[in-house]
């Protein structure tokens, strides 16, 4: 691309973002902080799904310092969870509620959050989780509204029709990006944007130095190992889902030998050629009995007497402690790996037929040969080695994960300042 090209290309994109992003009617004066309601926080019983929310809110705090936000929050929010979130972010103000058929809100402090704000902006998830949230807010309060982070599975063409209305939509994996452009979406701005979790930097140092302190597990000393069925087993910890799926089940009993034997042959390989220690620790709620039926518990005796096997749940903030105080992470899990990408720390992601496109986005920001398909045997075949190149050669490592970083942050940057010029703010 020659120069005049290129620079034609940057007049036209701004150009399409400025008449993507044209005030609706209605908008705050000139002057007035801008006001956006972040709708987040999918549910609590996965670490994963808790980060998305405050790295959401640290990447608009750090880009957006003078817009005034507020979380408009699912209905599980836990104490636990919102003591953490505004330890990090003391001025947040949080929400709960839906809005009623005839546009009021169920809540008194929804309704006024609704009619206060200029935008609403949909955080990152697993899909456009709270879609009809959305299509509500469209409707009855006709204001803007964007997509941060999301995959699209498809298959829901009243979604695909309301994400066309978006100002922007970014997909945290591209193989969602084509899909949505196959689903006949056409949102004016349809671009990659990572996971919100990547800028997840919340902490809780003294859990972590505590518990490693207890295990004793040095700084640097260990690596971090997550173990996780094909199908989650929401039955075990959810009301809303007690009836046990027999057919999910059957397939995690099936697939569990398959998958969590390269775990352990990498666990017994860092411990037998290497002098790190592991950590097996859950991602979600039902991860601590995964582990310990499917990694510890099976170990050699000579492997296992420097293996800690976490037993007890654990939230985003010592989760991430800890993580940024070990020498590496893999496992079977995305958003732990995301986390630690985020935060400097290498991870490897192992993943499945029965997973989301969400893995993929290893591929996008130039991870590729931290990706595993535990369908494809050359894959499997991959992870011990990998596993164990983290250990011995951590500069490359860190490298690798420098310039993994260099990517999220440069789109970061990026889609967050599509979200300033929809607010008509100036850099």
């Amino acid at each position: 691309m020659t120069l005049s090209t290129r620079r034609e290309f940057l007049a036209q994109a701004a150009a399409i973002s400025a008449l993507a992003c044209a005030p609706a009617p209605g908008r705050a004066a000139s002057g007035r902080a801008p006001r956006i309601i972040l709708r987040s926080s999918w549910q609590v019983v996965n670490i994963g799904d808790i980060a998305h929310t405050p790295g959401v809110l640290a990447l608009l705090e750090k880009y957006l310092p003078e817009a005034e936000v507020v979380l408009w929050a699912s209905s599980d929010l836990t104490t636990e969870v919102i003591a953490m979130e505004t330890r990090r972010f003391p001025k947040l103000k949080i929400v709960q509620g839906h809005i009623r058929n005839d546009g009021t809100a169920s809540q008194p402090e929804l309704q006024e959050a609704l009619d206060w704000c200029d935008f609403l902006l949909h955080g990152s998830g697993a899909s456009f989780v709270a879609w009809k949230d959305v299509l509500a807010f469209d409707k009855h309060f006709q204001k803007p509204f964007g997509v941060y982070g999301i995959t699209w599975p498809g298959k829901n063409p009243e979604a695909a029709q309301l994400l066309s209305r978006a100002k922007f939509a970014f997909f945290r994996d591209t193989v969602s990006l084509t899909r949505a452009k196959q689903d006949g979406v056409t949102c004016p701005i349809m671009e990659f944007g990572p996971d919100g979790a990547f800028a997840c930097d919340v902490r809780d140092n003294a859990s972590a130095e505590r518990f490693l302190n207890e295990q004793g597990l040095a700084a640097g000393k260990f690596m971090c190992c997550i173990p996780r069925f094909r199908w989650t087993p929401y039955w075990l910890i959810k009301e809303k889902h007690r009836v046990k799926d027999e057919q999910k089940a059957t397939r995690n009993e099936e697939m569990r030998e398959h998958d969590h034997a390269p775990l352990r042959e990498a666990i017994c390989a860092l411990i037998r050629e290497t002098d790190l220690n592991v950590l097996i620790c859950p991602e979600d709620m039902t991860q601590m009995a995964i582990g310990k039926e499917n990694l510890f518990d099976p170990l050699p005796a000579d492997v296992r007497q420097r293996v800690v096997w976490r037993k007890d749940f654990w939230l985003t903030d010592e989760a991430l402690s800890t993580y940024v105080r070990s020498s590496g992470l893999f496992g079977l899990e995305m958003h732990s790996p995301i986390m630690c990408i985020g935060n400097g720390v290498p991870a490897l992601v192992g993943r499945f037929e029965e997973q989301t496109s969400k893995g993929f986005m290893w591929r996008d920001i130039g991870l590729g040969d931290w990706l595993f398909d535990l369908d494809q045997p050359p894959d499997v075949a991959r992870i011990v080695p990998t596993v164990l190149s983290l250990a011995r050669d951590r500069t490359a490592a860190l490298e690798k994960v420098k310039q993994a970083q260099s990517v999220v942050h440069a789109r970061q940057k990026a889609t967050m300042q599509v979200l300033r010029d929809c607010l008509k703010l100036h850099s």
